[in-house]
């Protein structure tokens, strides 16, 4: 079974920005620190441009040369995979509150 290839890039922002964000909300459940909220909103924002802009460069890498850059396809998925995950912390983080 051959291994998914990923962008260093892409797959770097995602691990990254899902770390986080996951640190982030775990730290929020366990200390129930108002300060954190702020920081995760503005991590929120800050994140949302970030990957936006990963994820633009990995979808031209792939649309500009699709015979040899199949890994920035994967990564272009990979960084859409973010979308649902902030979506379900969102959910988690109001159902907490």
């Amino acid at each position: 079974m051959k291994k998914i290839q990923f962008s260093p890039l892409g797959e770097k922002t995602f691990l990254i920005s899902f770390l986080a964000g996951s640190s982030l909300l775990f730290l929020y459940w366990i200390t129930k620190a108002n300060f954190l909220v702020i920081v995760g909103f503005y991590y929120v924002i800050i994140a949302a441009v970030v990957n936006l802009l990963i994820l633009l460069y990995e979808l031209m890498e792939f649309l500009g040369n699709i015979s040899e850059k199949k890994s920035s396809g994967n990564s272009v998925l990979l960084m859409l995979v973010n979308i649902p995950i902030v979506l379900v912390y969102l959910n988690l983080f109001f159902s907490f509150c």
